[in-house]
């Protein structure tokens, strides 16, 4: 997501110049005073060498294919609008200089922090005009050069004709919060009060949005206490700086009640107040409070902006509504919502496609910012990047990675783990490694997501040393396992076969104080199941449900088919009536594995009716769930009822493969019925 509009929603207010009128009784030569300028500078010279015309609204660069926004030279006080006394000190100074604030600014950023700052300024005639110095410091500060505006504002509270004013601490308590200098900002805070400067209302929204950047939402709540007993009352602005703080932690039931007390008091709502409590949902992974505040929003004259749909469209997505999440993105290219998508809406509907497995339409959405005139950032391409990484496409993958590279974007972990999990899904475990290596190669320290990508890509091909050596590596490394990593070696462990290393990785889960959840059960119970250790399954599904661990339809699912391979046919009918008491619903596995379990028994009328019950829970029958039927109509030598369910699977599009037909036609030749034979041979 974007971020929070909150970082700009803080108006600044400078207070205007007033000279000093000079008194009647002794009347002094008054001095010309003019008021700090600011000019607009750009006028018919190109852009980076280029050809450029004025257009009005500022410059267009034809070379570069864009339009230049007009800049603005702040001139500030000058030479000959400083007082008298301070004009005759630096008449005969040839090292002063006239310049204008904006010039001054650019010779300090021109600069490395630790060089002499002090000298360029200390040669700057307007330093004695202390109106400069807030016209100074938001040329700097606007800059967002952090280091730059402390030696600024350290040397200016040195010089004599200085005066503290809240207007430069409330511009320097907001960029270290930019900077997430949560610390450094509060002692801002104290100290301009030391200076007899009062704190206003932009004071404390400055402070509590660098809180609220922070995380310690806590923090700012207090902060607005304190505002409330200094009698200075909240503007919109201080609690869209609360809300948002409470917000971004996802503390949304907070954020609402913020926003409730907003209304008591008579302040309005506004536009970023609806986002952020919005992005509070969003954060809290209350997708469906998100949509349904969103359908509240639409009945007040406030018009949701692209960041309301770009947040809306992704709790569709996260609610696995695609194609309502595709109607919206339409409906903002169309210019039905007066919403463009930007460069996030896009980047939000790849996500969709790539969740719901139509990877081409990835691309496709993607060439389509592309011809929008969007340029695509690091998300952009991760998010293609990761689709084409989900189905172990490496060849496409590497030809995203390799563009992303063109495109003058330096991959980050995330680009290196999704082209590293490519490899991995394709069965290659060995250019994952590269893929790893490169990545440490680029100065970049690789995450847990890294790290389990590499040990899924050994541990699927049963490679389950190297799967361990990479868990060592990373504890090497300060990088402790999660319930991933257990999950995937315990999956390693069913393929390769190694009981032993089953029961290692589950005491050294719980020696590290990891809590196994329902998927590492799944793969610890799976892997007992294919290495035939019935027993030792059992017990831990048993475990499972002591501990308070809800089991799903793959647990049921593992423990149904395992039986069935077994031969335990009847116990395994046991956990369907279990699964059924906890109301969990079948899934296609569960209905084929069932039916399987059915048929060995010859108990064909359960079978059916499991069969149509399927078809009733709108759980469509795969060729695996019509095999099982149709094997089960041919052990009860019901031969008609098996041909009539083959040409409903072909009339339902179900691609029958080798079983089916091999099995058809054995039963078929048995049961002297050569045509059907022939037909199916066909």
């Amino acid at each position: 997501m974007r971020a929070s509009p909150m970082a700009t929603a803080v108006s600044l207010h400078t207070q205007p110049f007033l000279p000093h009128k000079p008194s009647s009784k002794n009347p002094k030569p008054t001095t010309s005073i003019k008021t700090p300028r600011i000019i607009s500078r750009g006028g018919g010279c190109g852009v980076g060498g280029g050809s450029a015309i004025n257009g009005g609204g500022g410059l267009v660069d034809y070379d570069a294919g864009k339009h230049v926004p007009p800049s603005e030279e702040v001139v500030g006080v000058r030479k000959d609008s400083i007082p008298s006394r301070y004009r005759l000190r630096v008449a005969g100074d040839q090292s002063q200089r006239d310049w204008t604030v904006s010039e001054v600014a650019r010779r300090v950023l021109e600069l490395n922090h630790w060089e002499d700052i002090d000298g360029v300024l200390n040669c700057w005639v307007g330093r004695f005009a202390r109106r400069n110095f807030p016209l100074l410091i938001r040329e700097i500060t606007n800059s967002g050069s952090l280091e730059h505006c402390v030696r600024v504002f350290r040397w200016m509270k040195n010089q004599k004709n200085y005066c503290a004013r809240k207007d430069i601490y409330n511009m320097m308590i907001r960029l270290h919060a930019r900077h997430n200098r949560t610390d450094q900002a509060r002692g801002l805070f104290f100290e301009m009060q030391e200076w007899r400067c009062k704190p206003d209302v932009e004071t404390y929204n400055a402070l509590i949005n660098a809180h609220g950047r922070a995380g310690q939402w806590r923090w700012a709540m207090n902060i607005m206490e304190d505002m409330l007993r200094a009698a200075i009352p909240p503007s919109r602005s201080t609690y869209n700086n609360l809300i948002n703080a409470c917000g971004s932690g996802g503390h949304w039931k907070e954020a609402l009640q913020i926003c409730k007390k907003m209304t008591d008091n008579g302040v309005g709502p506004d536009l970023v107040t609806h986002n952020i409590v919005l992005s509070a949902f969003k954060s809290g992974a209350q997708y469906s409070k998100a949509l349904s505040y969103f359908e509240l929003m639409k009945g007040t004259n406030i018009r949701p902006d692209t960041i309301t749909l770009n947040i809306v469209i992704h709790c569709l997505v996260r609610l696995g509504q695609y194609g309502k999440a595709v109607d919206l993105f339409n409906s903002m290219r169309d210019k039905t919502s007066e919403c463009c998508p930007d460069v996030v809406t896009y980047t939000s509907i790849i996500r969709a496609y790539s969740l719901c497995g139509q990877i081409e339409n990835c691309r496709a959405v993607f060439d389509v910012m592309l011809g929008e005139g969007l340029r695509p950032n690091i998300v952009s391409y991760n998010a293609l990047l990761g689709s084409y990484a989900s189905r172990g496409m490496h060849v496409e993958a590497l030809a995203v990675f390799n563009s992303l590279k063109e495109s003058g974007i330096r991959p980050d972990v995330v680009s290196y783990t999704s082209l590293l999990n490519a490899y991995g899904r394709s069965g290659q475990p060995e250019k994952a490694k590269k893929v790893f290596d490169m990545m440490k190669q680029n100065s970049l320290r690789p995450n847990i997501v890294s790290y389990n990508a590499l040990i899924d890509a050994y541990a699927s091909q049963g490679l389950l040393e190297e799967a361990v050596g990479v868990l060592h590596q990373m504890e090497n490394n300060g990088s402790q396992p999660d319930i991933v990593t257990i999950s995937t070696l315990l999956a390693g462990c069913g393929r390769s076969g190694q009981i032993v290393r089953i029961d290692s990785i589950l005491s050294a889960a719980e020696s590290r104080s990891i809590d196994l959840n329902a998927v590492a059960y799944n793969s610890a119970i799976g892997s007992y199941m294919s290495v035939g250790e019935y027993d030792k399954a059992l017990n831990l599904y048993r475990l499972m449900r002591e501990r308070k661990i809800r089991p799903d339809c793959v647990t049921f699912n593992i423990l149904i088919s395992g039986l069935c391979k077994l031969g335990k046919y009847a116990e395994s009918l046991k956990y369907l009536d279990e699964m059924i008491t906890l109301h969990i619903p079948l899934s296609k596995e569960v209905y084929s594995s069932v039916i399987c379990a059915y048929s060995k028994q010859g108990q064909l009328t359960e079978a059916e009716s499991m069969f149509h019950m399927m078809k009733t829970d709108d759980c469509y029958p795969d060729v695996v769930t019509y095999t099982a039927m149709i094997h089960a109509y041919i052990v009860a030598e019901n031969l008609e009822k098996a041909w009539m369910l083959f040409e409903d699977m072909e009339i339902n599009n179900v691609q029958s493969d080798s079983i089916v037909y091999s099995s058809l036609m054995k039963a078929f030749n048995s049961g002297g019925q050569p045509a059907r034979v022939l037909h199916l041979a066909e």
